[in-house]
């Protein structure tokens, strides 16, 4: 699980943050820069395909088992889509974005195949120490592809770099080829119509029975809104906003991709505390207010002219932030998941807690650019868009109980 929590956040910055630095300095403008780099807007589009590797077993990887000859395949396409960027580059920028797209398309196949892995494995018991140990190899590869990234282009050429992180992807997949496909008898529903209905359409048939038509309805605007300040930011803005404010992409490297992710694991940790000792609604209320607020520590670095301890500052006060409403969202959408349809019906909440912010940051650049305060608007933006999930959250509040609270699973409280 560390080999394939590793591969999984491989590619993630690859085609989003990692990527704007690549595209800034190839002289892409801001608009064009945060617009490619919003490939990773796929993984929030993964619960439609996420039927598809439930249930089709590969033909020609078919003999490594259903799960393990997905995760052969997505990792290869991972591998594949890097070497082919170095190849390219941006001056062929429409096949260039057409290879960013592939890759963040096998990445989120690859996410989906890694959770449904974890989830077939082993027990219950057990799965505590298989999402810790994946967590783990995840932040990893987002060090490896963001800060040692960065670190290796101030001295190598972009595409040696990209070369370098497909050439990463070779120990999961070994990993892979020595795993233990999971021990599961699959039952096959007989006939198209009818596994087209048990695989793609009892899953979000089956939420809106539980919780009826106008509270799912209501549910699901609450996770399309939750995380919108957080997603906002991650993606194509952030990395030109940081070497327009005069750092160095070693510095970048060294206080945001190293030491603002341990920062990260301390804030989901102080989550992890704060569900176990109040439940999941007060921490996930607080986790959404801190999360937008950190956003506007960013409103300090505008004009910082390379100013080390003031990034350090700001990183460590939006990374706890983000960290702790991390695990406050991960805890809240697990609770809605039925267990029959877990893989199908946590990739969509994970997709649609992710959208909004994509979306928005894919038009980060353009309001940059035609707004009178450039980043400083932005970044107030990105804090208020927060608000609807607040008054969401206290409208659903009395009418959803959440499990953990007086022993019940989430369920409608018409």
């Amino acid at each position: 699980m560390f080999f394939f929590g590793f591969a999984s956040g491989l590619p993630f910055l690859l085609v989003a943050g990692t990527l704007a630095y690549w595209l800034r300095e190839g002289g892409i403008e801001l608009k064009e820069i945060t617009m490619i780099a919003s490939a990773g807007m796929a993984y929030s589009f993964k619960f439609v395909w996420a039927p598809l590797v439930d249930r089709w077993r590969l033909p020609l990887l078919g003999r490594f088992g259903q799960r393990r000859g997905w995760l052969l395949l997505a990792m290869g396409c991972v591998m594949a889509g890097l070497l082919a960027m170095a190849a390219l580059t941006p001056e062929r920028l429409a096949v260039f974005v057409a290879l960013t797209l592939f890759v963040a398309f096998a990445g989120a196949t690859l996410d989906i195949a890694v959770d449904a892995y974890r989830v077939e494995i082993a027990p219950a018991p057990a799965q505590g120490a298989l999402v810790a140990t994946y967590s783990l190899g995840y932040r990893i590869a987002l060090i490896a592809s963001g800060a040692l990234a960065l670190v290796l282009a101030d001295h190598a050429a972009w595409p040696d770099v990209y070369r370098v992180m497909a050439a990463l992807m070779l120990v999961p997949m070994l990993a892979c080829l020595l795993a233990s496909e999971p021990d599961v008898v699959r039952v096959r529903t007989q006939g198209f119509a009818a596994g087209l209905r048990e695989g793609v359409v009892e899953p979000f048939a089956d939420f809106f029975r539980r919780f009826g038509g106008g509270i799912g309805l209501v549910v699901l605007l609450f996770i399309l809104s939750i995380k919108i300040s957080d997603q906002a930011i991650v993606g194509g803005i952030i990395g030109p906003f940081y070497l327009d404010q005069g750092f160095s992409k070693t510095e970048i490297a060294a206080v945001t991709k190293v030491y603002g992710i341990w920062v990260g694991i301390a804030g989901a940790f102080l989550g992890g505390v704060a569900v176990a000792r109040w439940g999941i609604h007060w921490p996930l209320l607080a986790a959404i207010i801190l999360g937008a607020a950190s956003n506007l520590l960013y409103l300090a670095l505008i004009g910082a002219d390379g100013d080390i301890r003031l990034l350090t500052l700001v990183i460590s006060g939006e990374n706890l932030a983000q960290g702790f409403l991390g695990t406050a969202a991960v805890a809240y959408l697990s609770a809605l998941v039925n267990q029959r349809y877990t893989a199908t019906q946590y990739a969509l909440f994970s997709s649609l807690i992710m959208l909004p912010g994509k979306v928005l940051g894919f038009f980060s650049g353009a309001i940059v650019e035609s707004s009178s305060g450039g980043y400083a608007t932005y970044f107030l933006i990105t804090a208020v868009v927060a608000l609807p999930a607040v008054g969401l959250f206290f409208w659903l509040k009395p009418r959803v109980r959440v499990g953990g609270e007086d022993g019940a699973a989430l369920e409608d409280a018409r």
